[in-house]
């Protein structure tokens, strides 16, 4: 095993591998680019002991175990010169892959137990170290008391980081940008300026027209010559001109949707992307109380019920309790699924209202015909919209549905695209999630789900993120949110 040279004249680094990246990245095996990897014996009999089961976890296990398979079974050496990577990998990695094929005289301190699969990768690493001082040897684990413990003993480690979308979310995609004060002195010359369905649109060119995204939203404050506030949605960008439409004012009560009307900014740029049918994918981030279920509810009745878009709304969320699990809950996926569908509870009361009391009369008029009319529509509402679970979603299609994937932070990339793969024709996908309560464990802000997709859908014409800032939902909670 020679520590082959880079182009810098610099040996490559060799990556001792924990379990638990495996299981999380399956694909891990190859994401180490030039560097040379090696899989201790424990690695291997703890896979083995987590194949079993219909888990995330089990089903990474055996992934991980028929990639191995494969990569041994393109050998034409011995073992204990490595494996090429290139080959399996498809270009993807060009270093080696190192299983252990020889017993590993134990270096450990007498005081750590040798029966626990965790200190013999930490003796099989120091091995290594001894084996190859000149060449940095490096535990690469998901637990942190591991990479403690072997930095503690001396020893190199890290998080694996290949997973993660972004190092910072500070970074992330708000789907939002502020023009700056000059935009119009800047972008303004031989400016082209049409009326399109009752909407304005500008055709600019300018510095910033390069950096422009396909339904990006970009707004001007009110001052100085702008007595009106400007908001826009970018139509065609990343060129030497960009064109920008004009928004649909949501804040206005004749453009109500179910009741609801936007009250902030970015709650107007998510209706328009919510009531927008030629974005099949949307994507909202914000902290509690900003409004993301509502709108997206709102917006789902409306054109489900009224202009009959879609012909029912699907409810679903990842089933991760926040304390203890309370066990098995009785009746039908439906039923099962209810004490987890809170949040569609509250925000269905607060759009199917009483109207307000008459002050003339004090009896209850309104949309709904009273008491009665209220009871009907609720009935209506909810033989309208399905609440499935996550479990049963494989091999599914979706036609013509308002499919929404609440508590989306929650998921995995991987059992993210398993959702989104699930839109047939007509369908419209719509994630909402807030990355400061992660309740999966392993998961990370930088490597949820939903900073995945809002990196990677980023710019496609037919889908759109915003990142809601401000809380609506009471003082308390903004006063919470902020302070807690």
């Amino acid at each position: 095993m020679n520590a082959k040279k880079t182009k810098s004249d610099k040996p490559t680094k060799l990556f001792v591998l924990d379990t638990n990246v495996l299981m999380h990245d399956p694909t891990s095996l190859f994401r180490f680019e030039e560097h040379d990897i090696y899989v201790p014996i424990m690695t291997l009999e703890e896979l083995d002991a987590n194949k079993k089961g219909m888990s995330e976890v089990a089903r990474n296990a055996r992934q991980v175990s028929r990639t191995l398979d494969e990569i041994v079974g393109s050998l034409d050496d011995d073992i204990k010169n490595g494996i090429a990577l290139e080959g399996p990998s498809r270009g993807l990695a060009s270093g080696h892959l190192f299983l252990q094929a020889e017993a590993i005289p134990n270096s450990l301190p007498s005081s750590l137990p040798t029966s626990k699969s965790d200190n013999q990768i930490l003796a099989v690493q120091m091995h290594l170290r001894d084996r190859f001082p000149k060449r940095p040897v490096i535990l690469v684990s998901k637990d942190i008391n591991m990479r403690i413990k072997a930095r503690a003993l001396g020893l190199e480690a890290q998080d694996y980081f290949n997973d993660k979308v972004l190092e910072d979310t500070d970074l992330l995609y708000t789907g939002t940008l502020a023009l700056p004060a000059d935009f119009w002195e800047s972008h303004g010359k031989d400016m082209e300026s049409w009326k399109k369905e009752g909407r304005t649109l500008y055709k600019i060119k300018g510095p910033l027209s390069p950096d422009l995204l396909v339904n990006e939203f970009v707004f001007l404050e009110p001052g100085g010559a702008n007595d009106k506030p400007f908001q826009a949605i970018v139509r065609e960008g990343g060129g030497r001109t960009a064109t920008l439409e004009t928004l649909v004012d949501y804040g206005h009560q004749k453009n109500a949707v179910w009741g609801i009307t936007a009250r902030n900014r970015e709650q107007n740029f998510a209706l328009n992307l919510l009531m927008n049918p030629d974005i099949d994918f949307v994507t909202l981030l914000g902290q509690a109380g900003t409004g993301k279920t509502l709108l997206t509810l709102a917006a789902g009745l409306t054109q489900t019920l009224e202009s009959k878009l879609y012909s029912e709304i699907i409810i679903t969320r990842v089933t991760v309790p926040v304390g203890e699990d309370i066990g098995f809950l009785p009746g039908t996926e439906e039923e099962k699924m209810t004490p987890w569908m809170g949040a569609l509870e509250d925000n269905l009361d607060v759009l199917n209202k009483p109207a307000e009391i008459d002050s003339g009369s004090g009896a209850h008029g309104g949309p709904y015909g009273g008491d009665w009319g209220r009871a009907a529509t609720m009935d209506l509402i909810r033989s309208r919209i399905k609440v499935k679970s996550l479990n049963f979603m494989r091999g599914r299609t979706f036609i013509n549905k308002f499919l929404i994937i609440d508590e989306a932070q929650n998921l995995t990339p991987k059992q993210m695209k398993t959702l989104i793969t699930r839109a047939g024709p007509g369908t419209k996908v719509v994630c909402l999630g807030n990355i400061a309560q992660i309740d999966t464990p392993y998961l990370t802000e930088g490597s949820s789900g939903i900073t995945y997709v809002v990196d990677r859908f980023k710019g496609w014409a037919h889908s759109g993120h915003v990142t809601l800032q401000r809380g609506e939902r009471s003082r308390l909670a903004d006063h919470a949110g902020e302070v807690l």
